[in-house]
């Protein structure tokens, strides 16, 4: 079997491209049986996010993926191979399985170091694997993925730092504060920038937000997404003596708030400190206002700054990271090496145990007067010798099968016990079940599909 990840994601593919390339919730059960059921395909699972469409497969056949792929991706999203190509791309076993790694601990991300893709990937994984598309090669694989990011973010800390202006700006705000409980904020604008801003700042504690905008009904809209309250733009003086942080990020022209506001409203607080964080372009607060006793005030470019430096930390972690999955894709090729272990232990069991019948049977003809008890106890006997026969030899090739050359000892040992004929017919009773289970699952899926449309089955050959 053969491990195969293709997919799109923000590096091979602009958003204009990607957005015609996902799929819903409600699209991913169907879309996984319609995967799992083409040929060759023996495992699959779906990852899908808003910078990446990633299809995760196990084939029987090396290098005969390619055009399946293609296939699936025309008929479920109704798009011309030509026009999605150049943006495809295809990586088989172990760069798949590195890919994957790379994917689950955030090295892939756009933002390198990012925990969110680790969700992701192990959502997608465990719908997959309860719609029966995984099997024990993605049930490993998968589990080991998820571990092992969970185990690099911890070790590394390679998400603790900001990376985003945003949060970048909460934790600069830690800093003064030391927690944001019982703190108060003021908003000023109601755009996207404020918006993620005071996400962070609420997950944190704080406990009461004002939403300042020229449009109350803009505000209002803002401020009931954090049970706050709304205002317009000529009541900032009369918030600023109750508030602990101010985020500003408008489209006006002209500064939003002077010094000469912010001097008046101090007056009030009684030392108590402001921190102001202004994200507009061009800035809404005067910049002198920093300057003011207690008033820690920063712009977008002191934040990028910071947001800059801890992108260059992230990048020097990454590479520890990358360290790490060398080892994990060590790991894992050592467990599928001993996959073919057990097949050649059952082989050579199967082959020991008719050698085993037929002599008992051939010694039943020739000593016809051995009663129960003898045939018993001889029995028993010639078992155990041949049970210490393969004992050291099954032992040996579980050593050998871990080590570099494991699939040539496998395969010597297949041949200096003549196994071929074994393995043969056990891979062809392996292919007449699963066929079983194929057609078993693509009746249910049909089945389930009837259900969906609008009309019953009964209607629907009514209607032919």
């Amino acid at each position: 079997m053969h491990i195969v990840v293709a997919g799109l994601n923000y590096r091979t593919a602009p958003v204009s491209i990607r957005e015609q390339f996902t799929f819903t919730e409600r699209d991913l059960p169907a879309a996984l049986h319609e995967l799992k059921a083409m040929k060759s395909v023996m495992e699959c699972v779906i990852v899908g996010t808003c910078n990446r469409t990633e299809l995760y497969i196990v084939v029987d056949r090396e290098h005969v993926c390619g055009h399946y792929i293609r296939e699936f991706i025309e008929k479920r999203f109704g798009i011309a191979r030509d026009e999605f190509n150049k943006h495809l791309y295809i990586y088989e076993n172990e760069k798949a399985i590195d890919h994957l790694f790379r994917v689950a601990s955030g090295l892939d991300s756009m933002v390198v170091g990012e925990t969110q893709i680790l969700g992701q990937v192990k959502d997608a994984f465990l719908l997959a694997q309860q719609k029966k598309t995984t099997g024990i090669m993605f049930n490993t694989l998968f589990k080991q993925a998820v571990t092992f990011a969970k185990r690099a973010h911890t070790e590394t800390g390679i998400g603790d730092n900001p990376v985003s202006v945003s949060y970048a700006a909460v934790e600069l705000g830690k800093r003064i504060f030391g927690s944001y409980d019982q703190k108060k904020v003021l908003i000023i604008g109601a755009g996207k920038m404020s918006e993620l801003t005071v996400k962070h700042l609420y997950a944190n504690g704080a406990d009461k937000v004002i939403v300042a905008n020229r449009t109350l009904a803009r505000a209002q809209e803002l401020a009931e997404k954090f049970h706050g309250v709304a205002c317009t733009m000529d009541k900032l003086g009369a918030c600023l003596d109750e508030v602990d942080i101010v985020i500003s990020s408008t489209g006006a022209a002209e500064l939003v708030l002077t010094r000469e506001q912010v001097a008046l409203a101090l007056q009030k607080r009684r030392s108590r400190p402001l921190f102001m964080i202004d994200i507009a372009v061009p800035r809404d607060l005067d910049p002198a206002i920093g300057d003011l006793p207690n008033v820690f005030l920063y712009d977008i470019d002191n934040l990028q700054s910071i947001v800059n430096n801890h992108l260059q930390e992230r990048q020097e972690t990454a590479v520890l990271i990358e360290e790490m999955i060398t080892k994990e894709l060590i790991a894992f090729e050592q467990w599928t090496k001993t996959l073919g272990i057990s097949p050649l232990i059952q082989a050579l069991q199967t082959k020991a145990s008719s050698i085993h019948e037929e002599t008992m049977d051939s010694l039943t003809k020739k000593l016809p007067d051995l009663d129960e008890r003898e045939l018993k106890i001889i029995r028993k006997l010639t078992k155990s010798i041949v049970n210490q026969m393969l004992k050291d030899p099954v032992n040996r090739i579980k050593e050998m099968a871990a080590e570099r050359h494991g699939d040539e000892a496998l395969d010597y040992f297949t041949k200096i016990f003549a196994l071929e004929e074994q393995l043969a017919e056990r891979e062809r009773l392996e292919l007449a079940a699963e066929q079983l289970v194929s057609d078993h699952a693509k009746n249910q899926w049909k089945e389930e599909l009837l259900t969906k449309v609008s009309m019953t089955p009964i209607d629907a050959l009514a209607k032919s």
